[in-house]
Order: C-alpha cells, then sequence, then structure tokens
C-alpha cells in the first residue's frame, strides 16, 4: 500500500505495546498482592494488642481491692470479725463508714445498718448515745453466724487495720443533728490518735471534704461522684480543689470519665461493685481502686484473669 504500513506489520508494531501494558499491569497485580497481606496482618496485629492491652493493661498497675466495711459476704458489715476476714483475705484497702453519736464518738456504722439493728426504719446514729450503740448486735437479723458482734468504733477500727493495708478510706456519714458541724475535725482528732497515715476521707457532703483540707495537708481528700435521685443529674467530675481521688458511682465509669479524671491527676475509686460482670468492667476501664462488699469474688476474677492474659502472651513490667 502507498503511503502506509500494511496492516499485519501496525499489527506486529502494537503487540510489543499491548504485552509491555499487561506485563506492567501483571507486575502492579503481583506489587499489590505483596503488599496488602503484610498490612492486613499488621493493622489485624494492631487491633489485637489494642484490644489485648485494654483486657490485660491493668496488670501493669491492679486496682486497690478495697473491702467496703470489711468482707460483708461472709460477716455483718463494719464489725471487726468482717475486717478481720478481709485482712486475713489480704486486701489492700479496707472503706469504714463513720457516723458520729450524740456524745461525739465515731463509730463504723451506717444509718441503713443502725435500722436493721434496731428494727426501726427511722433510726438515725447522731440521737444515739455510744453506751446506747455499744449495746446493739450488729449482727441482728443476719444468719446466726453473724450474731453478737459489736459494733466497732471507728478507734478502734484503725488500730486494726491501717498497718495492715495500702488504703483506709473513712467515709464521713452525715447526718442529724450535727450534721457537717465539726464532723471533720473530730474525724481528724482520730486519724491523728491512731497515726494512720494511709486514710483518705470523702463523703457525700462536699462541706466535710473541704473542711478537712482546711484543717489538715497530711491527709488525703476524696469527694464522691453519682447521680442526684431527684434529678438524674450526675455530679461534677472536677470539684474540690485539693482532691487527690474521686470516688464514683461505678455505672457511670466508662473512656470518657477515666480520660477526664486521669488527665486531671484525679484518681478514680469505683464504688459499690458486688457483681463478677461490673468487676471486670472496671478492671478493662482501668480504675485505680475498687470497693466491694465481696473482695474474695475480686480477687478470684483478677486471679483468673491474669492467668487468662499470661497464656495469651501478654508480659508483665
Amino acid at each position: 500500500m502507498r503511503g502506509g504500513l500494511l496492516p499485519s506489520s501496525r499489527r506486529r508494531q502494537r503487540f510489543p505495546r499491548l504485552a509491555s501494558k499487561r506485563l506492567l499491569r501483571l507486575l502492579l497485580l503481583l506489587a499489590f498482592l505483596a503488599v496488602i497481606p503484610p498490612i492486613f496482618f499488621h493493622f489485624r496485629l494492631r487491633r489485637f494488642n489494642q484490644i489485648r492491652s485494654r483486657k490485660c493493661g491493668w496488670l501493669k498497675d491492679p486496682p486497690l481491692v478495697c473491702a467496703h466495711g470489711g468482707d460483708s459476704s461472709k460477716a455483718a458489715p463494719n464489725t471487726m470479725e468482717a475486717y478481720r476476714i478481709a485482712l486475713d483475705a489480704r486486701v489492700d484497702c479496707m472503706e469504714i463508714d463513720v457516723s458520729r453519736s450524740s456524745d461525739g464518738v465515731l463509730f463504723a456504722l451506717h444509718d441503713r445498718d443502725l435500722q436493721r439493728m434496731s428494727g426501726n426504719s427511722s433510726s438515725k446514729v447522731g440521737y444515739l448515745s455510744k453506751n446506747e450503740i455499744k449495746e446493739l448486735d450488729a449482727g441482728f437479723q443476719l444468719s446466726q453466724e453473724f450474731q453478737k458482734q459489736e459494733v466497732p468504733t471507728v478507734e478502734d477500727a484503725l488500730a486494726l487495720i491501717s498497718n495492715s493495708v495500702k488504703q483506709v478510706i473513712l467515709d464521713a456519714k452525715v447526718g442529724p443533728p450535727s450534721y457537717e458541724k465539726s464532723l471533720a475535725k473530730d474525724i481528724l482528732s482520730v486519724v491523728k490518735k491512731t497515726h494512720c497515715k494511709n486514710c483518705l476521707i470523702w463523703a457525700k457532703s462536699d462541706i466535710v471534704g473541704r473542711d478537712v483540707i482546711k484543717l489538715s495537708k497530711d491527709v488525703t481528700v476524696g469527694y464522691t461522684v453519682m447521680k442526684d435521685p431527684s434529678t438524674g443529674a450526675r455530679s461534677g467530675l472536677l470539684r474540690m480543689k485539693g482532691a487527690a481521688v474521686a470516688g464514683v458511682y461505678h455505672p457511670l465509669i466508662d473512656q470518657k470519665l477515666m480520660r477526664i479524671l486521669h488527665g486531671k491527676g484525679r484518681k478514680v475509686y469505683a464504688w459499690t461493685v458486688d457483681d463478677a460482670e461490673s468487676m471486670k468492667r472496671m478492671l478493662l476501664e482501668h480504675v485505680d481502686a475498687i470497693v466491694t462488699g465481696n473482695p474474695s469474688l475480686l480477687q478470684g476474677l483478677m486471679q483468673d484473669m491474669k492467668t487468662e492474659c499470661l497464656e495469651e502472651g501478654f508480659s508483665l513490667p
């Protein structure tokens, strides 16, 4: 043909170009197939490590196991027997309810327990004298094995407990007729008398906490975070300048709350956590302490989770 190549010649010229394009595509496909699996594996491994870190990270800095009123699953709460059982189990921490009698003596007692003991649903510790409280049976209306136990004073409780645990929480109960008046001063007096260097004081009343901060720079102070029973509103997370611990009602605890409080240097103590599912959730949230009436259940769960984590390859520092 004039002025051009034959069709067969044009086909021969196109063939190398087509072959090179196909080869390039093949090489790109092979490169893609070579790169994707490692990337996929990397992200899968990172995700696995994130999940394992959330599940097992608490092992690097385990929360305090804090017995609420001692081991109240095996003895009447806030009794010397409940404290001894918890100490025998080597708990890290003990929480003691602190109420004041009409004549100014501090007892390890909650109005709720007083009402059970007295059979009077309106009884208040603040209206009873020391002698009247001493006559009560702390195990009344509980099983036979719990009965005939005296209500201890806070001084007696601290003498037994404070040197055997890392932390003692004194939960100040504010009630009539004196309410917060001089309560912080009275509690600090007992703390000083018993040389309790590891005592932490908190209350649902911020007045008590602020009074403690004003009166002493040596005692750790906390405040409680909970829902208002009438409005459902949560109390403020970041309040009470000088406080080191936020005692948080455990259903309110999530990653955001932990991030906010830890970001401001506040420790988070979860209360009161008595079932295994909630205990596990608190471990996953990496709280600093778990307050429970059943410390042996928590200790067993922590041991089981530790064993599982180590079997999965989690390494302790």
